[in-house]
């Protein structure tokens, strides 16, 4: 899929936890954990916006647009 998603390096700059981050954007471990590692078939604006807040970050530091990525094998 050409959209990659950052979560993980936003996480990591704010060094955040999942479990962290989780509860501050009110969704579960295991839906954070898709939207994640890229398995999430769709967001919801509500969503982008709470991690945008949470995170102090905007939606282009989470979402990338790359025509030629290579999926990541999990």
């Amino acid at each position: 899929m050409p959209i990659i998603v950052n979560v993980d390096v936003m996480m990591a700059r704010r060094k955040m936890s999942l479990t962290e981050l989780a509860e501050k954007v009110d969704l579960t471990l295991a839906n954070l954990s898709i939207l994640k590692t890229g398995k999430a078939k769709a967001v919801r604006f509500s969503t982008l916006e709470a991690l945008c807040q949470a995170l102090d970050c905007q939606p282009g530091d989470l979402l990338e647009y790359v025509p030629d990525a290579v999926e990541k094998v999990a």
